[in-house]
């Protein structure tokens, strides 16, 4: 498996880095693409970067993948074997203030990766869903085959329907293809935008902090580390359950965290109180909560990192870098 070409999209960001640097350690050839856009503090995607480039067997493009003859050039001239595609406009209010960035890379973006890893015959196809497929979904642990079709936010439909895509491209041109449904990732060098890395920022400053929903509200936080593993595991997956070797896959902790345990713990690491207001919205939902028994039967996928332990280590990162 070594010996595969493998095209990481998304490579600056969290989990592509995180990722990335998990395949060069295990002497993997790697090839990343990243825009590297200003969505949140650039200098730390940057920073991520500067890790990946220490690296011999890795190879960096920064461009955006909704570019076409850009994207083309870079498959026809590295022949990745195996396609992991994290790239994305990420958040979920970001996509009220420029729904147009969603269009341009989680639509355009990924036809673009579909359109070359059929052109290219690539061996797998390995691409990013998320939790919020789900949307108000009550059919608590999210089951892969529960309903995924009343998505409340851009964001989400545009995850939806790279799924969608995805089939029907692998219907179509038979290239394995594996989606993984994201939950909460956190972890150190993480992503600004997220509620525990803003809260953490918030709670310093003694800001104020906006509490969606009155709080009631938890989330099924998945350590970056036990997310990366899951990735891997789908690299070298080949048990296919069906004859059209398409799969999705829940990648979270199986344990939500409540929005008020979120935010104590990071008031007892940091030492001060929170400040905050309470503001309704139609577009978060109640809870996220992952079954990953068919991620387990069939990625051997076991998250092992508890909450305390996860953010423990990501508030230690973080104080060390801010503080």
């Amino acid at each position: 498996m070594k010996d595969k070409i493998i095209l990481v999209t998304g490579s600056a960001g969290f989990i592509g880095a995180s990722l990335s640097k998990r395949l060069l350690e295990n002497d993997y050839h790697l090839i990343g693409i990243d825009n590297v856009n200003d969505y949140y503090d650039v200098s730390l995607k940057r920073e991520r970067l500067d890790i990946l480039k220490s690296y011999e067997n890795f190879k960096f493009y920064e461009t955006d993948i909704s570019k076409d003859d850009e994207i083309k050039d870079i498959f026809s001239k590295h022949k990745p074997d195996i396609v992991i595609n994290l790239a994305a406009q990420a958040g979920v209010r970001y996509s009220l203030e420029n729904p147009g960035a969603y269009v341009e890379s989680n639509l355009l973006g990924f036809f673009n990766i579909l359109e070359n890893v059929k052109n290219l015959k690539c061996d797998k196809l390995i691409f990013a869903s998320s939790s919020s497929v789900y949307g108000h979904s009550e059919e608590v642990p999210y089951k892969v085959d529960g309903s995924t079709d009343k998505p409340v936010s851009l964001y989400a439909a545009t995850k939806k329907s790279n799924e969608v895509l995805a089939y029907s491209y692998n219907n179509i041109y038979k290239i394995p293809t594996i989606g993984l449904r994201f939950f909460t990732v956190y972890g150190p060098m993480g992503r600004p935008d997220m509620a525990y890395f803003k809260f953490a920022n918030m709670i310093a400053s003694e800001k104020e902090i906006t509490i969606y929903n009155k709080g009631k509200m938890s989330r099924d936080m998945t350590y970056i580390d036990d997310i990366v593993d899951g990735i891997i595991s789908a690299i070298g997956f080949d048990k296919f359950s069906n004859d059209k070797s398409f799969e999705i896959f829940n990648l979270g902790n199986n344990a939500p965290i409540s929005t008020w345990d979120l935010l104590n713990h990071i008031e007892n690491s940091i030492g001060k109180k929170a400040i905050y207001k309470f503001e309704e919205s139609e577009i978060e939902v109640k809870k996220t909560w992952a079954d990953i028994s068919k991620s387990t039967e069939y990625l051997n996928y076991n998250p092992s990192t508890s909450f305390k332990k996860g953010m423990d280590n990501f508030l230690d990162w973080y104080k060390d870098k801010y503080l």
